[in-house]
């Protein structure tokens, strides 16, 4: 029992002082409770609300791509540079250190490969794991207009009634077949659809013309994927329209870790999604860090 004994009375309870109430700035969140928005915000930086998503789940359906083949040493030194981890369970616990305080978005479906109809998926981590791996975030991926379209959404309703039962926001990742074409009207359909099924922020691709009316239409944040490996120039400017035309930020993977100097293309990409660099300034920062790593590497 605590001592009472000589207790003092509080002295100054700031009578001329409101309360502060701030409005959470993140789009579309500020309804949310309070432990999903301390998650977000570790998603998203509360300086700018935009977010660098390191993405490296492909070995769930792809096996050991290129630049995967060893994620203990070739994403654990990107890490620092990125806002957020996108990762398999299976991944995180066997390649990553614990050590590591990034916020972890946790790819929550899968059960198909490369070799058959991917978007044949199910809900694969149970959401007491995702609270044991302290994940910030749940990667659903949603096929609309794909052969398994209905599953998938039902896949998406499942985790985030899951997740908001635990407070951890739910991404989903608008998958797109051969078959179905990446313009505004697809991924104006597939984002805006996502958001009303409760997703509270969307992954989704860039889009000539037309996205600024893809992210206008969505009531929560839009991260753009990567995709294939495009020259890095390319990708820079992939970013900057992006974050131009109103996105929150990337998660990239490919364009990443395939580059020949991973870790000075992330910084790049840090430059134009948190610092408004244009693509030619970022492309001269990726060549004089790529320079000094050469450097070093040469030294030693």
């Amino acid at each position: 029992m605590a001592d009472t004994h000589d207790m003092q009375d509080g002295k100054n309870f700031y009578f001329d002082v409101p309360q502060t109430c701030t409005a959470f700035p993140l789009k579309g969140s500020n309804a949310l409770d309070w432990g999903m928005k301390n998650r977000l915000a570790r998603i998203f930086s509360p300086d700018d609300c935009r977010t660098v998503m390191l993405a490296v789940d492909h070995g769930y359906f792809q096996g050991p791509t290129t630049g995967l083949e060893r994620i203990d040493v070739t994403i654990t030194p990107l890490i620092p540079y990125a806002d957020a981890l996108m990762i398999t369970r299976g991944a995180l616990r066997s390649c990553i250190p614990p050590e590591m305080n990034k916020p972890v978005v946790l790819r929550s479906t899968g059960g198909q490969s490369i070799l058959k109809e991917l978007s044949n998926e199910r809900i694969a981590v149970d959401i007491e794991d995702a609270v044991r791996l302290n994940a910030s975030g749940l990667a659903v991926q949603v096929y609309i207009g794909g052969v398994h379209e209905h599953e998938s959404i039902g896949n998406l309703i499942e985790m985030v009634d899951s997740g908001n039962r635990h407070g951890i926001p739910t991404m989903a990742v608008t998958g797109v077949g051969k078959e179905l074409v990446r313009d505004a009207k697809y991924l104006g359909l597939a984002t805006r659809m996502c958001a009303e099924l409760g997703a509270h922020f969307v992954k989704t691709y860039y889009c000539e013309p037309g996205f600024a009316r893809v992210a206008a239409g969505c009531p929560v944040p839009l991260v753009i994927a990567g995709g294939k490996k495009l020259p890095e120039l390319e990708a820079l400017a992939m970013c900057y329209r992006a974050i131009s035309e109103g996105a929150a930020g990337v998660d990239m993977g490919r364009n990443i870790f395939q580059c020949e100097a991973p870790q000075a293309m992330i910084q790049a990409v840090r430059a134009v999604v948190h610092g408004d660099e244009t693509p030619g300034k970022a492309l001269d920062l990726y060549h004089s860090l790529k320079s000094m790593e050469e450097r070093s590497q040469y030294a030693k």
